[in-house]
């Protein structure tokens, strides 16, 4: 399944991932990046995968995560 902007959980999970590698190590941003590309990665659609990111703790990591899914998942580029 894809977002509404044709992309697959697949085509997201790269995303995240390059994002992930260009936050600095141990950022809140490169894991917030990590988590969101390992679940993107993993799950089988944007719906299962947003569902999936309520359940990250702490608390500013599935913040921040869920914040980048919307980013991405929204992103028309």
């Amino acid at each position: 399944m894809t977002t509404p902007f044709g992309k697959d959980n697949l085509d997201l999970a790269a995303s995240a991932q390059a994002l992930a590698d260009s936050a600095p190590t141990g950022s809140l941003r490169h894991a917030a990046a990590k988590s969101v590309a390992i679940t993107f990665a993993t799950t089988r659609d944007a719906a299962q995968a947003r569902s999936t990111l309520n359940g990250i703790s702490p608390d500013d990591v599935r913040r921040a995560a869920l914040e980048l899914f919307d980013e991405l998942s929204t992103r028309t580029d």
